[in-house]
C-alpha cells in the first residue's frame, strides 16, 4: 500500500480529473465515492482497480485488499479533493467506465426508460435508482442530458448501475427500434388530452420516456411515440418534479 500525502501528487490529480467527462473518457475509468458503492462493485463483482482510503478506514478494513489490484491511503485533505463531498466518508475506488455507446443486445426487451434533455444530475441518478427498484431492464440517455457517470449522477445512482444496463444515445433510433420489434413507446406530457396513465397496459417489453425539467419532452420525440401519457393532479400543483412522475409511471407500467 502506498501513501499519499499531497494533493500535488499525479495520481491525486488524475482522481480529480476524474470528475470530468473528457478525462473518464480518455482513460476508461470513473470513480466511486463512499462505503455503499465500493461495497456495491464488489457485490457486483467489479474490478476495482484503485482503492483508495484513508488510513483509519483502510486499517479496519484490510480485506478490501484482496478486490484490489492497488491500495493507496491518503489524507483527509486528498480524499476530500478528489471526491467532491463536504464529508467524504474516507473511501473510494476507482473502476471501469462502462461503454454506454455499445451495442444493445437484440431483440430489445423487458422495460426500459429514455430521458430526453434531463439535465439536473439527481434527478438522472434518481430516475436510474428508482428504474432499478420498478425492475426495468434498463436506462437510455438522450443527447443534452446529465452524464450517467458524473459525480453527482453516480451518488444519486446509489449503485443501481451496477444492476441495470445503460445506454447514451439518440432516442429517435431506440424509438424506432423498439416500435420495429413491435413493442410499444410511450411518451409523458402534461396535456389532458394525452392518454391517463392508469389505462395503459404495456406487457412485458415497453419503453417509457421522460422529457427535459422545464420544457418536457420534445415535440419531435413526441410526434414518434405509440401512445402519450399523462398523470391526473387532484391538487393545484401546477406539475411535479420529472423524477417522481417516472417513478408514479414507471411503477404503475411494469406490474
Amino acid at each position: 500500500m502506498e501513501e499519499l500525502t499531497s494533493i500535488h501528487n499525479q495520481h491525486v490529480k488524475d482522481w480529480k480529473k476524474l470528475q470530468t467527462k473528457k478525462f473518464r473518457k480518455q482513460t476508461g475509468y470513473y470513480l466511486l465515492d463512499g462505503w455503499h458503492l465500493v461495497n456495491e462493485a464488489l457485490q457486483a463483482g467489479v474490478t476495482i482497480h484503485q482503492l483508495i482510503g484513508t488510513s483509519e478506514q483502510l486499517d479496519q478494513h484490510q480485506d478490501l485488499f484482496d478486490h484490489a489490484a492497488e491500495g493507496y491511503a491518503v489524507t483527509e485533505e486528498i480524499m476530500k479533493h478528489i471526491t467532491d463531498t463536504v464529508t467524504p466518508q474516507g473511501i473510494a475506488a476507482v473502476v471501469d467506465l462502462p461503454d454506454a455507446h455499445r451495442v444493445p443486445q437484440q431483440p430489445l426487451t423487458g422495460a426500459w426508460l429514455f430521458l430526453d434533455r434531463v439535465q439536473d444530475p439527481g434527478n438522472v441518478g434518481t430516475m436510474v435508482r428508482t428504474a432499478d427498484a420498478a425492475g426495468f431492464t434498463g436506462v437510455v440517455v438522450g443527447h443534452r442530458s446529465a452524464d450517467l457517470f458524473g459525480p453527482k449522477v453516480v451518488r444519486s445512482m446509489q449503485g443501481s448501475q451496477f444492476h441495470l444496463q445503460l445506454f447514451e444515445g439518440d432516442l429517435r433510433k431506440w424509438i424506432a427500434d423498439f416500435k420495429a420489434n413491435g413493442a410499444p413507446v410511450y411518451g409523458t406530457q402534461l396535456n389532458p388530452q394525452a392518454k391517463n396513465f392508469r389505462d395503459v397496459h404495456p406487457g412485458k417489453t415497453f419503453a417509457l420516456i421522460m422529457g427535459n425539467e422545464g420544457q418536457g419532452m420534445s415535440d419531435e420525440l413526441l410526434a414518434k411515440t405509440t401512445d402519450n401519457l399523462y398523470i391526473p393532479m387532484r391538487g393545484e400543483a401546477e406539475s411535479l418534479n420529472v423524477a417522481i412522475s417516472a417513478g408514479i409511471l414507471m411503477f404503475q407500467l411494469n406490474q
